[in-house]
This record gives C-alpha cells, sequence and structure tokens, in this order.
C-alpha cells in the first residue's frame, strides 16, 4: 500500500491537476499544445541524453528486455488487428490503428516521471529503451502501414522515406543517438558539469510538465466512442499487454529483477498520446483513439498500483 501511497497517487494526482485546470478553464486548449511541444522538444531531450550519455551502450541495448518488450508489443498489436476485422470488419487503415491503440505504452509522458518518482534519476535505462522503441519502431511500422494502405500498394518507398525523415526528425530519437554517441566517443560519466546541471534543471520539468499535459489533452478532447471496442481495445493495453510480456519473460527472455520489474511496468502502463498524434496527422480513429487514451489512463492506476506492489525494490 506504501508503494500506492507514495508512488502511483502523486503522479495520479498531477494528472488531476491537469485534467482539472483544463475543465476549469485555466489552462485551455493552447496551454495543452504549448505544453507538450515544450515537453517533448524541451524538457524530456536533456533527460534522455544525459540518461544515455551517463551509461554504457550495453546496458541500453538489453536484448531479452527488447525482446520481451517489443516481443509482446507486436503480438498486442496484430491481436488487435485482428479483431477488429473479426468484430467490426474495418477497413485496413483503422486496423491499423486500432492494433496500435491497443499496443502503444506512454513510456515518454508517463514512463519516464514515473521511473524517476520510483527508482531514480539513476534508473532510467529501461523506460529510455522503450521509449526509443515506441517512437521509432512502433510509430514507423503504423506509418508504413498508413501510407502503403493510401497509396494502395504503390507507394511504400514514399512511406519508408517519410518515416526515416521522421525519426532524423523525432527529439527523442535525436537527443538518445547523442547521448549513445557520447557514451561511446568519451570515458563514462564525463560530461561536463555546466551540461549536467543544465540536463538536470531542464529535466526536472519533464516529469510534472509531462503528467500535467497528460490531463490537459484528456480535458480537451472528445470522447464519444463505441463502448464495447474501446473496452476491448483497453484490455488488451492494459491486461493483454502485461500477460504476454510476463509470459515471454518466463519462457524465452529471463531477466535480473530490476530489468523485469521495468519490461513489466512499462508493458502496463496506458495508451500514449502519439497515437493521437498518428491519427490525427491521417485523419483516421481520432475520437476512438481519445476515449482510448482516457479510459485506459484512468483504468490504470489500479494495473499499475498492483504490478508496483508486486515489484516493489527489495
Amino acid at each position: 500500500m506504501s508503494v500506492v501511497v507514495n508512488v502511483v497517487l502523486p503522479v495520479f494526482a498531477i494528472i488531476l491537476a491537469g485534467y482539472l485546470s483544463g475543465k476549469a478553464k485555466l489552462l485551455g486548449s493552447a496551454s495543452s499544445e504549448a505544453l507538450n511541444k515544450f515537453v517533448y522538444w524541451m524538457a524530456l531531450p536533456p533527460v534522455l541524453f544525459l540518461g544515455t550519455a551517463r551509461r554504457p551502450l550495453a546496458e541500453l541495448l538489453n536484448g531479452p528486455f527488447i525482446g520481451a518488450f517489443l516481443g509482446s508489443m507486436l503480438m498486442v498489436y496484430a491481436l488487435g488487428a485482428l479483431l477488429g476485422r473479426v468484430l467490426h470488419k474495418e477497413k485496413s487503415e483503422t486496423l491499423c490503428m486500432q492494433g496500435l491503440t491497443a499496443c502503444f505504452s506512454n513510456t515518454g509522458y508517463m514512463g519516464i516521471p514515473l521511473f524517476i518518482a520510483y527508482f531514480g534519476a539513476d534508473k532510467l535505462a529501461p523506460a529510455i529503451l522503450a521509449t526509443v522503441i515506441m517512437s521509432a519502431i512502433m510509430v514507423g511500422i503504423a506509418v508504413i502501414w498508413l501510407e502503403f494502405a493510401a497509396s494502395h500498394g504503390q507507394g511504400l518507398g514514399k512511406a519508408l522515406g517519410d518515416v526515416g525523415r521522421a525519426v532524423a526528425k523525432n527529439p527523442l530519437i535525436v537527443s538518445t543517438a547523442a547521448g549513445v554517441t557520447w557514451s561511446l566517443l568519451l570515458p563514462q560519466g564525463s560530461v561536463p558539469q555546466p551540461i549536467v546541471t543544465f540536463c538536470e534543471l531542464m529535466g526536472a520539468a519533464a516529469g510534472p510538465c509531462a503528467l500535467v499535459a497528460i490531463g490537459l489533452f484528456l480535458a480537451t478532447r472528445d470522447i464519444r466512442a463505441p463502448a464495447g471496442e474501446i473496452a476491448w481495445v483497453v484490455a488488451l493495453k492494459l491486461l493483454a499487454h502485461p500477460l504476454l510480456c510476463w509470459l515471454l519473460i518466463r519462457t524465452l527472455f529471463p531477466m535480473d529483477p530490476f530489468w523485469t520489474a521495468s519490461a513489466m511496468i512499462l508493458a502496463a502502463l496506458p495508451t500514449g498520446a502519439l497515437t493521437f498524434v498518428v491519427a490525427t496527422q491521417y485523419r483516421i480513429y481520432i475520437e476512438r483513439t481519445s476515449a482510448a487514451i482516457l479510459v485506459s489512463t484512468v483504468l490504470s492506476v489500479v494495473t499499475l498500483s498492483v504490478l508496483l506492489a508486486v515489484y516493489a525494490p527489495g
């Protein structure tokens, strides 16, 4: 219970504060957009850079973690698209978004703040690795699928080019790559103190601002959507994803307790806001994506509380 009181409740209290400020019109939709851009472009990149620059590459490239986390995510992606086809007879673009919404964890805006509060700022390697996987691989798969579907099979080359350009401009990917390069070229821990101080000061805003941004986002979104569909999408995200991750850890990808706990917690996170960005960009599945983000975020207070209690330090 102390884990819930000391870690989970404060995290969700900040989200609630953002939500209430949005509903009360203290901070409107323009504030939500500005805060999201601040977190995405200015606050999170220093956290990712410092987290990778002071860690050996071998620690970041944890093969079993990648196998369990990414493997379970791809399984849920496929399962979500399959259920969408069987239950709703949806078109290809919608199947893509159903699968993405069912498997996409909110690792950047919620995972990193949660890890800072729960494990400490020096234990961000799993959250950083998961964020890179989400931003580069999962968004990349979705963009290729959507571009390929929109071009009726004639635009795969264009889709790959779009993904490459998007990854090259992604501040989360660029800052992580810069940190990895620093770690490879210079002795571990040799980041000059002025850079460390800058990253720590800027990065300190990432957690609370990201959580407030989630609350503002939820307060300003239309949540009308089919209840039955949202139910199974959220069930895949909060239940099937961590369960499949646990099965892969138990059978194929055993890990030490810290990386096991990290994989389970990150798999159990609610649907990430980047799914809404993709949906808006391609003008498909927008309302249902918003509803899934809201419902999964609210319900994740229960699932995350259980997992954090099970995998408490020590």
